[in-house]
């Protein structure tokens, strides 16, 4: 191998940089900008190699290494994927082993009809795509449910709520609120403790690095009180909003729907489409995704090298 590949762990300082580097081609997976990135580096040992116009992404979990697609433009993907090979290959022993691969690049490549490789769609990590003005209006009678439980809420607490656009200086509401959302998510039993407190920590990471890397933040307040927030980015190249993280007290009836639709309408403006990422093969995520209507999927697939 010509060029030597030095993985790092991902920093802050270059978040803009590699910002620039995911939106270099057409993607409309949620791992289309930087922020997941960031959030679940804890989770798979995520590290990075970048240099101008290419990012390569390698992680880790109890089957072994895996990558990442190669970020760079549609162009370069052909080369890079060769490099990414050879290291598998000859630094790891190891055939290569690509998650969460979006289908634009699969085609490029031409791997859906190349017997070198075994290509799998990954069913339950498909992310949900939506019409962004359907999610703003929750007009029509397919939404009708979903109206409601906004409308309930706004007659309840009428005078009472407010959305609010957050930043950096509400870091710490923020990570109370998440803290106590852990808690109560682990004193009912409802999900994986190791995952959910990854996820907390890489939330938490990226709100005290919110000066370096770009997101966009919303949250609902009742009585001056933060009861629900979100926090997603853009994908200009798509024209496409990426809901990362929604987060509420589910005993307040209708919160989820309200801090759905007012993020968009105060943070997401300009966006068309809306990616709100997979359901993780749980069936009670997939029926409230599924309930919103999607238009349609951004599939992800494995892709694994036969044999060296």
């Amino acid at each position: 191998m010509d060029k030597k590949l030095a993985f790092h762990k991902p920093n802050f300082e270059e978040a803009a940089e590699l910002s620039k580097i995911y939106a270099l081609r057409d993607n409309k997976t949620c791992d289309s900008t930087v922020l997941d990135t960031y959030i679940w580096k804890g989770l798979y040992n995520t590290e990075v190699y970048y240099e101008e116009g290419v990012a390569l992404i390698l992680m880790k979990d109890e089957k072994g290494y895996f990558a990442a697609m190669p970020y760079c433009s549609e162009e370069d993907l052909p080369k890079y994927f060769e490099l990414l090979r050879q290291y598998f290959h000859e630094e790891l022993k190891s055939t290569l082993r690509i998650d969460l691969a979006d289908e634009d690049a699969l085609k490029v490549l031409g791997l859906f009809d190349n017997p070198e490789y075994v290509i799998e769609e990954e069913t339950d990590l498909k992310d949900y795509l939506y019409d962004a003005e359907e999610l703003r209006t929750l007009a029509g009678k397919k939404f009708q449910k979903k109206r409601n439980l906004v409308n309930k809420f706004m007659k309840e607490y009428e005078g009472r709520w407010e959305y609010k656009t957050m930043c950096c200086v509400d870091e710490y509401f923020l990570e109370e609120f998440m803290k106590k959302w852990v808690d109560n998510r682990v004193a009912e039993g409802a999900d994986s403790e190791d995952m959910l407190f990854v996820e907390k920590d890489g939330i938490i990471d990226i709100l005290r690095n919110c000066d370096k890397v770009t997101f966009r933040v919303g949250g609902i307040f009742i009585d001056e009180m933060l009861e629900a927030f979100s926090i997603g980015s853009y994908n200009s190249r798509e024209k496409m909003a990426v809901i990362s993280v929604e987060k509420g007290n589910s005993a307040i009836p209708g919160i989820y729907q309200v801090i759905n639709q007012q993020f968009l309408i105060n943070s997401f403006e300009e966006a068309e489409l809306v990616n709100r990422e997979d359901d993780m093969g749980l069936e009670g995520l997939r029926q409230a995704k599924e309930s919103y209507n999607p238009i349609g999927y951004a599939r992800k697939y494995r892709v694994c090298e036969k044999s060296i």
